[in-house]
């Protein structure tokens, strides 16, 4: 019965790729288990399990007495000396129980009772392994696919790419070969669940760590990388040393390294920007391909204002304002993106005063409000002759209206 027992547990020790001192620990507290089952206690049994010989060796250490009381813990001096010739009254003796004593339920029930902490043991080993491979790459093949998500063989091992976690226009088929990052480790009621991504945004650092030397070697750090999976990711990136270019070195010779992380993530485009500490020179930077004019900051309240020529304006936006938003969430800096024309006509106007504030008279202020002319844009709209028009103001206040506001005219109006 050892021996049917041993072959059966060592065999599926060997296919669960468990250790030789773990199957033995599980043996002797399965054992110990039945013992106390079958006695009411362990506490006065020895288990010794022999994993390459298939022996199970069970002790049971009882004390000599006259008159047994205890049959779990005494033994006659008559019993005792079938053991050991020199036994004598109140010494310990030793003996050696045949497993077969337990019954075949009992034996049944160990087997079951040893599967189930087999299963534990792996279920463990799955967890921790795991656990400490969390934002590795891994490579597996896909065998089953569901409106859930994708299941992929990784070695013996079953991990779980959901649908959240793919790239949306990418097609996967079963049996096709697939690279994906190990995002955590659920540990579920039906067993523990490994999940993937090929969408998180660790995915795309390590795949540049595999690729770019420079990253892998410490030289050129990974600052920041933001994705909108299968469309468009912006990676930031900074060199510790001055001699290397750290976009150069992401991009390759003509785009060979960026271009097959590209191929990976379904052609999804790839910006590699160099990072700065000065928001301004970062956030002109991250708006790319679009080349602004002019960006102004508001650092306490993290916004920023980025001014482009007019044609210009569509291309920082993107499709569907993705550009905008991935250099966003880059920089961290709300982004707002203004017109050129848009930006000088709002910065005349911004220096501009209002009708108040001119040196004229009260009256002809007066005039000029009633008509709706507010402020010195208004006056310069209207030119002389339109201030002839107005209401209430001749010719001398419309002479002194205009010579008033000469400082505001533009340089070629003034002959300067």
């Amino acid at each position: 019965m050892n021996l049917d027992i041993m072959e059966a547990i060592t065999q599926i020790a060997k296919d669960k790729k468990i250790e030789k001192e773990n199957l033995r620990d599980m043996l002797e507290n399965i054992f110990l288990n039945m013992i106390e089952k079958k006695y009411g206690t362990s506490e006065n049994f020895d288990v010794i399990v022999n994993v390459d010989k298939g022996d199970i060796e069970i002790y049971q250490e009882k004390t000599v007495v006259e008159e047994v009381e205890d049959p779990v813990t005494e033994i006659t001096l008559e019993d005792a000396l079938k053991i050991d010739e020199d036994a004598e009254i109140g010494e310990e003796i030793v003996e050696v129980i045949n497993p077969e004593e337990f019954g075949r339920r009992l034996i049944v029930s160990a087997k079951q009772n040893l599967n189930q902490r087999i299963r534990d043991f792996e279920r463990e080993n799955i967890i921790e392994e795991y656990e400490n491979r969390i934002g590795e790459i891994i490579i597996g093949d896909i065998h089953q696919i569901h409106k859930r998500g994708i299941y992929i063989n990784v070695d013996k091992t079953e991990v779980f790419l959901p649908r959240e976690e793919q790239i949306y226009n990418e097609r996967l088929r079963r049996g096709n070969t697939v690279r994906s990052l190990i995002k955590e480790v659920r540990n579920e009621g039906r067993g523990p669940e490994i999940i993937v991504s090929r969408a998180d945004p660790k995915f795309l650092i390590r795949l540049l760590e595999l690729e770019v030397n420079e990253i892998d070697d410490g030289i050129v750090m990974v600052r920041n990388v933001v994705r909108e999976p299968g469309d468009r990711a912006k990676v930031a990136v900074e060199s510790i040393d001055r001699r290397v270019d750290p976009v150069g070195a992401c991009v390759g010779t003509k785009g060979s390294r960026i271009q097959a992380i590209v191929r990976e993530l379904n052609n999804e485009k790839i910006d590699v920007i160099n990072y700065s500490t000065e928001p301004e020179i970062f956030i002109m930077r991250a708006i790319t391909p679009a080349k602004p004019l002019k960006v102004i900051v508001n650092r306490e309240e993290k916004m920023a204002v980025v001014v482009l020529p007019d044609d210009q304006i569509a291309i920082a936006i993107g499709r569907n304002g993705q550009n905008l938003r991935l250099a966003s969430r880059l920089t961290g800096y709300q982004i707002e993106p203004i017109k050129e024309s848009e930006y000088n006509s709002e910065s005349a106007s911004a220096v501009m005063p209002t009708v108040e504030n001119l040196d004229l008279p009260e009256n002809v202020k007066s005039k000029l409000i009633d008509a709706g002319v507010t402020d010195v844009n208004k006056i310069l709209e209207l030119e002389l002759e339109g201030l002839l028009a107005l209401p209430g103001i001749g010719p001398k206040s419309a002479e002194k209206i205009w010579e008033t506001i000469q400082e505001f005219l533009p340089d070629d109006e003034t002959g300067e």
